[in-house]
């Protein structure tokens, strides 16, 4: 099975585990509108949940765009579910305004004690490309160059070496002459999940974007998943691979999730073309790691559903491998 709905596309996903319940949460968007390219402008998030990652009970809607006007009364995109000390859950999301023609992204923040129903924190906004920091990304909207302003898909998470929290999300660099080389993953640290601080990009290249990051470690090495097009290859990356070009999940490695991160060598890590999987995400089970993500593209075009886990290898030199003939659930 998978998560999908019969009236409504699904893409970008995120989960949350609590005891033996995992949280799945996602993008939707009604069929209605007929082409699929319209579902960025016509979102809103649902909820699932799975003891086992691959039957799952529809919980409906959480999480929409606000009331006109306000920051993020456009679209409500991808973000992350975190819990802290005291048992509120903190829901980090990507929001656009109506405004500014959804075309410049901050992060919000909403909590809740049920995972379901999350409030807004203040009017919601949470972090912005402001401030000393803010001159390290792309902050305005570089129109002909790129076609946003990038600041999108916070994934937050506890920093492992001290007592805080750290965030990180898809942005562009400035200044760099190749629009498919300004790709950065931005970061931000907080004592408390409520006031952020920008910091520089972890990261700059080799893509016009990583979007959807997700930082995890295995076995004391670190990751950073993010998923990109065959259109935002940078032009070294492109000659560094032999290979057709591809869109879907890679990744980067570091010793430490504050970086110096690098791509991944080798091969590009799950990717097709056409896209099968995308926006993936590397969750931990008890049968061990798997991926999970959107399907894309079929024969007759986009799917919009959620594709069962299946299992990932990590080798010798700690490089990660789908493992295609083996699902999660086997």
């Amino acid at each position: 099975m998978t998560i999908a709905l019969k009236d409504q596309w699904i893409w970008d996903s995120w989960y949350f585990r609590e005891g033996d319940t995992w949280h799945g949460y996602f993008l939707k968007a009604d069929k209605a509108l007929l082409d699929p390219e319209l579902r960025h402008l016509n979102v809103s998030q649902g909820h699932a949940t799975s003891t086992d990652l691959i039957h799952w009970q529809h919980q409906g809607t959480s999480f929409a765009p606000a009331a006109s006007p306000a920051w993020d009364d456009s679209t409500t995109w991808t973000g992350n579910v975190v819990c802290d000390e005291s048992g509120l859950y903190h829901l980090f999301y990507t929001g656009t305004s109506l405004a500014e023609g959804s075309l410049y992204q901050r992060v919000g923040h909403a909590t809740s004690t049920d995972l379901h129903h999350w409030q807004r924190v203040g009017d919601g906004l949470c972090l912005d490309l402001v401030g000393e920091n803010a001159l390290h990304y792309e902050h305005e909207h570089l129109k002909g160059f790129w076609h946003d302003r990038a600041m999108r898909d916070p994934w937050v998470m506890k920093d492992p070496k001290g007592d805080g929290w750290l965030m990180f999300f898809t942005a562009r660099a400035p200044g760099v002459e190749e629009a498919n080389a300004g790709g950065a993953i931005g970061f931000a640290t907080s004592d408390n999940l409520y006031d952020w601080v920008l910091q520089p990009p972890v990261f700059v290249g080799s893509f016009g974007q990583l979007e959807v990051p997700q930082v995890f470690a295995i076995d004391d090495r670190w990751y950073c998943l993010f998923c990109t097009s065959s259109q935002h290859w940078s032009e070294a990356y492109t000659a560094s691979q032999s290979g057709k070009l591809v869109t879907g999940n890679h990744y980067l490695i570091a010793d430490h999730p504050r970086g110096p991160w690098q791509v991944a060598p080798g091969a590009f890590f799950d990717g097709e073309n056409p896209c099968h999987r995308y926006a993936a995400r590397i969750l931990e089970t008890e049968k061990g790691h798997c991926i999970i993500g959107f399907h894309d593209q079929d024969k007759q075009g986009f799917v919009g559903e959620i594709l069962d886990p299946v299992a990932i290898e990590v080798d010798a030199a700690g490089l990660l491998k789908v493992s295609e003939n083996k699902k999660d659930n086997d």
